[in-house]
């Protein structure tokens, strides 16, 4: 069966919500299945899932990518409770929707809310030995360093 090629149109990136939950919690069974899975150390129950998006409040967003299959991806950007104007991102992708731009358009979305939020930078992790990801993160303009072994990368915000 041929891999089908998505328009724009067809692929929606909102803002998550409670009934997302549960489709979250399967990206994220997946995400933890690969080889170096970044943020989760475990699969999320929909419950957790839902806690996560409850604690949110005004100083967070989870956002989803809607494809005809259902939820491809999600970016959250979570809130840092010691340093007020930095936020955490990370960007999670299902490996059949990775390359297509998903990525990028969740982080731009995730980026605009922080913009608008007021945080001053951005910080995250990203998988170790990953060049996908680091070109990524030198698209949305992150600095990462090369050499750093628990790879992360900050985006100061403008």
């Amino acid at each position: 069966m041929a891999e089908r090629e998505y328009t724009t149109a067809e692929i929606n990136i909102r803002t998550g919500e409670e009934p997302d939950a549960a489709a979250v919690s399967a990206v994220i069974g997946r995400i933890v299945q690969e080889a170096s899975p970044v943020g989760f150390d475990h699969a999320w129950s929909a419950a957790e899932v839902l806690t996560w998006l409850r604690r949110y409040g005004t100083n967070g967003r989870m956002f989803v990518a809607e494809t005809p299959d259902g939820i491809a991806g999600f970016a959250a950007l979570d809130f840092n409770t010691q340093e007020p104007d930095t936020g955490t991102l990370g960007v999670w992708v299902l490996p059949e929707w990775r390359r297509k731009g998903l990525g990028t358009e969740l982080a731009e979305c995730a980026l605009q809310f922080a913009r608008e939020a007021g945080y001053r930078r951005i910080r995250g992790r990203l998988p170790q030995d990953n060049a996908p990801a680091l070109s990524f993160l030198s698209q949305i303009g992150a600095m990462a360093p090369l050499a750093n072994p628990e790879m992360r990368f900050e985006l100061p915000l403008q």
